[in-house]
């Protein structure tokens, strides 16, 4: 009953902003935070000296400014691209700035990097789930064997998250993406973005990331269904060319779920999406919070240093 509240609670509490004509968003990096604005976005980064250090630039990619990338569906898909290509951006620059500008970090080493992180991602939430629902279900190829892979994927999701935020530097790592939930709260909520109105606000936000991937688990068990009666091998190339079509549906579900926001059942339905993130996210403290207010006030104004990291828009 106590869990049952508490996921209760927090959905009505991060749901309770109004509607916004945009939806500012936002990714945690080293010692600093990511925010996508409406034409730019920015990244700030605490400096080993204590000093917050901005970026800013203007998104030119035609994936942000076509209008046909912000239609139903395809605006999925260019989410998911601009999570990896902001976010690989944005890693590269705190980097430096934790590092002094001197340092050099080659773009293919983040590249690969980036790579790398995406093949562990895949082995890890679809190959598992299909190499462990195998071994349950002995082999054979059934539409139940394709419920099992979904109930072994968002298991290995929770004790994926679970297990990382042990880790010190990934816990403060949540601790900012906690800020930038905060932050984006606040604004949302027509507060004064400062840290005593932000520090008030919920760590929890329905359209993160992570409660983004709640809901691809979800979507993965209808969308591969069909594919139960096909080959291991052949299921398994199926359901990563698939990865777009369940992002798009995905992204898709999740802005349905804000727009009902306010009513009773979309705050039940949210409950599992936001109670996820109590893995993914950490309490931040003032000095973070103050990182993730001047990310997100560049990325509104377009204001602050402009340092650019190598590598292609």
């Amino acid at each position: 009953m106590r869990c049952r509240d508490l996921l209760l609670t927090v959905a009505v509490n991060a749901v309770s902003a109004p509607p916004a004509t945009f939806f500012y968003g936002g990714q945690a990096v080293i010692e600093g935070v990511l925010m996508r604005g409406k034409d730019r976005y920015a990244v700030a980064a605490r400096r080993p000296d204590g000093q917050i250090e901005v970026c800013t630039d203007i998104l030119r990619s035609r994936v942000y400014t076509a209008s046909v990338w912000r239609r139903p569906f395809l605006r999925g898909v260019a989410g998911l691209y601009e999570t990896i290509h902001l976010g690989m951006r944005a890693l590269q620059w705190s980097a430096l700035v934790q590092l002094g500008r001197d340092a050099e970090i080659g773009e293919g080493a983040i590249r690969g990097a980036m790579i790398a992180s995406l093949v562990f991602a895949l082995a890890l939430f679809i190959g598992v789930p299909l190499l462990l629902g195998g071994l349950l279900h002995r082999g054979s190829q059934s539409i139940s064997a394709v419920l099992i892979e979904g109930a072994i994927r968002a298991a290995v999701l929770l004790a994926y998250l679970l297990l990382i935020g042990l880790i010190p530097n990934v816990r403060r790592l949540f601790q900012y993406h906690g800020a930038e939930h905060m932050a984006i709260n606040a604004l949302e909520a027509g507060d004064s973005i400062d840290v005593a109105h932000v520090r008030g606000r919920s760590r929890l936000h329905p359209r993160c990331g992570t409660g983004f991937l709640v809901v691809v688990a979800l979507v993965s068990v209808v969308v591969f269904a069909p594919l139960g009666l096909l080959p291991t091998a052949v299921r398994l190339v199926c359901q990563i060319v698939l990865v777009p079509v369940v992002a798009a549906v995905s992204y898709e579900i999740i802005r349905s779920l804000v727009r009902v926001r306010h009513t009773l059942p979309g705050r039940i339905a949210l409950a599992p999406v936001l109670g996820t993130q109590l893995l993914s996210t950490r309490p931040p403290g003032d000095a973070q919070i103050e990182v993730a207010i001047a990310a997100l006030d560049a990325a509104r104004s377009g204001d602050g240093y402009v340092f650019e990291a190598s590598g292609a828009r």
